[in-house]
């Protein structure tokens, strides 16, 4: 039989399996540190105390902070086919008659290029990437107006708030940078919070996150919404078992992108 280990190689342990798999589930650890489900969860909590990881129902989720925005062009290298199956996906959510806000961002890029042309509904957004390539896509659209926000490509500040608060949209549809039980959906800077944050409060409808399985666990600087504010996440087939299992169990609907190979 081997030596009991300390709780500091445990804590150890825990941590080095988490920077491999960014999620275990609690049984795995009882196995892997041959040990009771108690000690395990006692381990769990003090880890997130330190802000090591976030526990979930079941198991822990790594904590990853995003402390600064990347480029507009480096995030839309990143899980590139992921981001337009779940723009395609999201973009189905729009019914005719609808007035559907949209953010800025390349998940949000890809839901604004696959809004069908014929569509009778009107788009409120600060997305400047994605409008740059629309043209006339045949429904009607807006731009909120605003400040130049270079590294996002997208529009913010008081005009892009006085011209949202002129609005009440049905729907909204959000990229965003990380999505956590604790801490909710997060973007990195004030203003796109501003501009995300006035979109919510003047929907009367449905909050829709489209976010790849990479945002999970992830927090960045500015929340826009706590989970609880949340109706549907848009994601793609990587986002683990139990990560929809947790977020079911906060009433949200988990839309994967496994729907679209029917």
């Amino acid at each position: 039989m081997s030596k009991p280990l300390i709780p500091a190689q445990r804590r150890e342990r825990i941590q080095e399996y988490l920077a491999i798999h960014q999620i275990v589930r609690t049984a795995d650890l009882m196995d892997l540190l041959e040990t009771s489900e108690a000690t395990v969860r006692r381990d769990l909590e003090w880890l997130e105390q330190k802000g090591i990881l976030e526990r979930t129902h079941g198991g822990a989720v790594l904590s990853q902070r995003m402390l600064f925005e990347q480029e507009y062009q480096q995030r839309a290298q990143h899980h590139p086919d992921e981001k337009k199956r779940i723009g395609e996906l999201a973009a189905s959510l729009i019914e005719d008659g609808d007035i559907v806000f949209i953010n800025s961002g390349t998940t949000a890029t890809q839901v604004l290029h696959h809004i069908r042309r014929d569509s009778r509904i009107t788009v409120f957004t600060n997305n400047v990437s994605a409008i740059a390539d629309l043209g006339d896509p045949g429904f009607h659209y807006y731009l909120t107006g605003g400040e130049y926000q270079s590294r996002s490509n997208s529009l913010a500040g008081r005009f892009a708030l006085d011209n949202l608060g002129l609005v009440y949209a049905n729907k909204v549809i959000l990229g965003v940078d990380g999505i956590s039980l604790k801490h909710g959906c997060t973007v990195p800077t004030n203003a796109e919070a501003e501009v995300v944050c006035r979109m919510i409060e003047r929907t009367k409808g449905q909050v829709i996150i489209a976010a790849d399985h990479s945002k999970w666990g992830v927090v960045s600087n500015f929340q826009i919404a706590n989970i609880e504010g949340i109706d549907k996440l848009v994601t793609d087939e990587g986002l683990s078992r139990s990560a929809v299992e947790d977020l079911e169990e906060q009433t949200i609907e988990v839309l994967t992108t496994k729907s679209l190979n029917g």
